[in-house]
């Protein structure tokens, strides 16, 4: 075993150092907007840009293709790269042969233009511009980890993800999300959990019954009302120019296996705003909801929601959870305040903050054996998170951020400091090479931890391979003797075509004289 084990790092590591650079191109576009989740880039044409291909800034793959039109595709990005509007990125491709280059355009999606920096509202759509576009993803992976001294572990999971948006360029769309584990246990294991778990996250129909009005049947969480969670039923919303209502009602999913529980039943509603302007968009959300367990009142509460890009630079988001329900009738209690901001000083600098505030969720039905303990230990546990990235130098990023959990009895604190320093290119190598430092101390234990990584695309970028090496050092309060760890690990990706990939990662985690090896290996299939 331990020959095939090495034999796998080794070819992963010789691939690691070869690669060819024959019969490319290049094209050069221009980032045109940019949304919290999308990158849109212009193309004086797209005909050679495939979905699933990665754009490259600065020598770095940082921008992967999820849709195109004829001049202009939508990206998501990818390594954390920092993306501004304006920048001037690259898409390299090998020259087909003539007859190869047949394929039919691919449809057009709506891509903004330079000078409409929002995406269109359900309200500004008109019926007969309803385009069929689906995506999708299944993945088969395995997670096998064997030790000399502790017994072997293994997990097998799938996941399959659909986004189906106007079926047949019908009113009718689609999505879903669900994933199946099993867990491999010997006869002498000691594991008594469950072994094999199914799991449905997102399964639902939508009808578009009007450009400005849709009815959602099954489970989904809601964007504008995220905090509420998934709801098991039918969720229906209606736009008024740019002011929105919706109401929703179904049930909660179980609290043990994530299942159908016909006797947590919910029901709420909900109305906001979205504005938008040239260099302003934002969209605000207010309403309230009342859960339920075998018909009696579990929890009432009001839910605030807003998010707002103003300038294309500062990007702010909040979210709030009062509860209104308690033991002696209308009681109140703020269970939840979460805000953040970040902006971008230009294409050097941006940074992050946030704090958050949460109480335990009391569900007055659900726990009602406990809930005298719970109101007396009713602790507000809080956080505070900065993060600022820069980049000093063409091809240097850097980054550092804080991070601090406390709680209202100054119990449970710790403390977490995060540093990375990247080089984008190595001047004759090529690739990438990261380091990084995170110390994170506690009541009970301060860890120290080291980690240098090599990244690189071989083979026109079809194969990813990674090296890397951490060095972990754990002190406990109560404990005279540190502990030390020391992981090796490598990473290969390769992209069988556009559609398909697979990936394999290797480690080996050295402790004393114990020494575990893991792997993790995904074949992944995608659809559009």
């Amino acid at each position: 075993m331990k020959k095939i084990l090495l034999f796998i790092l080794l070819f992963i590591g010789i691939s690691h150092a070869s690669y060819a650079q024959e019969g490319t191109k290049t094209l050069s576009g221009t980032v045109s907007f940019i949304t919290s989740n999308n990158v849109y880039v212009k193309f004086d044409s797209t005909e050679e840009v495939k979905i699933g291909d990665f754009i490259e800034l600065n020598g770095n793959n940082c921008l992967k293709v999820t849709d195109k039109s004829s001049s202009s595709v939508v990206c998501t990005i990818e390594n954390a790269c920092v993306i501004e509007k304006g920048d001037v990125v690259t898409y390299t491709f090998s020259k087909q042969p003539e007859e190869e280059a047949t394929e039919e355009p691919a449809d057009e999606v709506v891509i903004p233009a330079e000078t409409d920096n929002v995406p269109t509202t359900p309200s500004e759509e008109k019926e007969e511009t309803y385009k069929e576009q689906i995506r999708g993803r299944i993945a088969a992976s395995s997670y096998n980890a064997f030790s000399n001294l502790r017994e072997d572990r293994h997990r097998l999971m799938t996941r399959f993800s659909l986004n189906a948006n106007h079926i047949g360029d019908s009113k009718f769309s689609a999505e879903t999300f669900m994933a199946y584990r099993n867990i491999i246990t010997s006869a002498e294991s000691n594991y008594t959990g469950r072994t094999s778990i199914f799991n449905v996250y997102n399964l639902n129909l939508r009808f578009d019954a009007t450009e400005s009005l849709s009815i959602t049947a099954g489970r989904k969480i809601n964007r504008k009302a995220s905090s509420v969670g998934a709801v098991d039923g039918l969720q229906v919303e209606k736009y008024f120019g740019n002011f929105y209502v919706g109401a929703m009602g179904g049930f909660r999913p179980d609290f043990q296996d994530y299942g159908f529980n016909a006797d947590l039943l919910q029901y709420g509603g909900y109305f906001g705003i979205e504005t938008k302007s040239k260099e302003f968009f934002s969209e605000t959300t207010l309403g309230a909801m009342e859960q339920t367990n075998a018909g009696n009142t579990d929890r009432r509460y009001i839910f605030f929601q807003h998010s707002s890009t103003i300038g294309n630079d500062l990007n702010l988001f909040s979210s709030m959870e009062l509860d209104i329900f308690g033991n002696t009738g209308n009681e109140t209690r703020l269970t939840n305040l979460y805000l953040s901001a970040r902006y971008r000083f230009g294409r050097a600098v941006n940074v992050m903050v946030s704090y958050d505030t949460r109480k335990r969720i009391i569900y007055y039905e659900t726990f009602e054996t406990e809930i005298e303990r719970l109101l007396a230990e009713d602790l507000a546990r809080q956080g505070l998170r900065a993060r600022i990235n820069i980049r000093p130098f063409k091809r240097i990023l850097a980054g550092f951020s804080y991070s601090s959990r406390f709680q209202s009895d100054n119990q449970n604190k710790s403390d977490n400091i995060y540093g990375y320093a990247t080089l984008t290119k190595i001047p004759g190598i090529g690739g990438r090479l990261n380091a990084s430092y995170n110390i994170n101390s506690s009541n009970y234990l301060t860890s120290n931890i080291l980690s240098v990584r090599h990244s690189r695309g071989v083979f026109k970028d079809k194969l990813q391979t990674e090296f890397y090496y951490r060095l972990a050092n754990y002190e406990y309060e109560n404990r005279i003797t540190n502990f030390s760890q020391n992981y090796f690990g490598t990473v290969l990706s390769y992209n069988i075509s556009k559609t398909w990939q697979f990936s394999i990662s290797g480690e080996l985690a050295q402790f004393e004289e114990e020494n575990n090896y893991r792997f993790y290996t995904r074949l992944t299939k995608r659809f559009y």
